[in-house]
């Protein structure tokens, strides 16, 4: 690694604690702890901590609502580690930007797998835009590739996750070509992790609901049955 990537780990439980520090702090990351919710935003942001490995089940606060928080406030990359292994948390933790969710027990080298396929993404989506091509633009929206963000036709910024803006971004660089759903994880999750492909879906789900008029009859990101989706409005370099 040419930088040495900054992990927090949130957990209460000191095996687990051990265990994830060993593995990530053996494949050359740097490792810090903590037992509880309170200070971890603070963390973040004190320690330029790039990446945070977070149980649901703290003492304190709620996991669902510190990932919220962080996805709000930071930058910060989020991989759920928990024993709740429901379906429905899964799906809420990632609605919510979690970029990758793992059940307890797990495998320690799963687990490292996936927060360098993380880290790799996040890495990925950080790398400078060409001078030409520094917007795009359809129907009055703008979304600015440069600072990562989307601007409604009035002029009003619009909240979106990380997962999120890298779809739209797919989208609107390949206008009216149909998209499998492999396609656009390429995009915004790595193949290797095949427990979430339906995240795609369910990012679409948010995005509709942000950039549609009605989101229940979609005009711009359309389904194609059997095929992917497709986006259909004109764009245009800015």
């Amino acid at each position: 690694m040419s930088k040495q990537n900054k992990i927090l780990i949130v957990d209460d439980e000191p095996d687990i604690c051990e265990i994830v520090e060993m593995v990530l702090g053996d494949a050359g990351y740097i490792v810090s702890i903590l037992s509880s919710g309170a200070n971890v935003v603070d963390h973040v942001r004190e320690h330029a901590i790039d990446l945070v490995v977070l149980d649901l089940g703290l003492p304190d606060v709620d996991g669902l609502s510190l990932t919220r928080t962080l996805k709000e406030r930071s930058d910060v990359s989020v991989v759920i580690l928990s024993g709740r292994g429901e379906t429905t948390e899964k799906i809420i933790g990632l609605e919510i930007g979690a970029d990758d969710y793992m059940g307890k027990p797990f495998e320690p080298r799963e687990l490292l797998a996936r927060v360098r396929s993380v880290l790799r993404r996040k890495s990925g989506a950080k790398e400078p835009v060409a001078e030409s091509h520094k917007s795009l633009s359809f129907d009055g929206w703008k979304l600015d590739l440069m600072v990562r963000a989307l601007a409604a036709p009035d002029g009003t910024p619009v909240s979106m996750s990380s997962g999120e803006f890298n779809l739209l971004r797919a989208f609107a660089s390949h206008p009216n070509r149909v998209m499998s759903r492999d396609q656009l994880l390429n995009y915004t999750h790595d193949l290797d992790s095949p427990a979430y492909d339906r995240s795609v879906d369910v990012q679409i789900a948010r995005l509709r609901k942000k950039i549609e008029p009605d989101p229940q009859n979609p005009t711009y990101i359309k389904t194609i049955r059997n095929a992917g989706y497709i986006f259909t409005a004109k764009v245009e370099q800015v």
